[in-house]
């Protein structure tokens, strides 16, 4: 029987995954002594693991080179994709925000805004339902610095303690989605193998909130 391939992205979500697997019984011997192989076995669980970046786990389940994944909800927002959205695992919680400087009003006026953001889609996606036109910038480092050099009238950005915003004098200005870890699966992969993956899933699920697994 071939294994379940499941791919983890990689950094705190692998982490929180390993160690969510190692609550369910699984041997995680070689996820610990990975070394730099990138596909790694669970052999008492009949399961390989891919450490993966988070936009490319959508892109091996998607293909279905992997049959599950873990990966943040801000991903799936960004690119979105064909597959199954089936669990949220709590873990990795924090959230999308709009924000800018301290003290700003920034819905006053009428004149377009400026934005600034690592996440184009999610952006445009979220002032559309407020039907404004806006100006999205995209960045790929601090995304704070734009308000504070005058380039964007505020951000979105992942937000998770909000420390960095107040150390440079902004503040959330609204939330627009919260996000943590998510199990997708493929379309496929979910027909051909779906007592497999549903009773892994459902342990996973069990696993987080301390219940026995079976």
């Amino acid at each position: 029987m071939k294994p379940i391939r499941i791919a983890l992205t990689k950094g705190r979500l692998e982490k929180d995954t390993v160690a969510l697997f190692e609550t369910m019984g699984f041997d995680c011997t070689a996820l610990h002594n990975k070394g730099r192989r990138l596909i790694l076995p669970i052999p008492d669980a009949n399961i390989e693991v891919v450490l993966a970046k988070a936009a490319d786990v959508i892109t091996y389940i998607e293909h279905g080179v992997c049959d599950v994944g873990v990966v943040g909800k801000d991903t799936i927002m960004e690119y979105g994709g064909s597959f199954f959205e089936v669990a949220d695992l709590g873990f990795g919680a924090c959230r999308f925000a709009l924000a800018g400087k301290k003290g700003d009003d920034f819905y006053a006026g009428y004149a377009e805004k400026t934005i600034a953001t690592k996440y184009p889609n999610v952006t445009r996606q979220f002032f559309e339902k407020k039907n404004m036109d806006v100006n999205i910038v995209k960045i790929e480092g601090s995304v704070e610095l734009a308000p504070l050099l005058g380039l964007a009238d505020a951000i979105v950005d992942i937000v998770e303690t909000g420390s960095t915003l107040r150390e440079n004098g902004l503040e959330v200005f609204e939330e627009v989605a919260p996000i943590s870890a998510r199990v997708i699966v493929n379309t496929v992969s979910m027909k051909l193998d779906q007592q497999t993956i549903e009773t892994l899933i459902g342990n996973m699920e069990r696993a987080r909130k301390g219940e026995e697994v079976r």
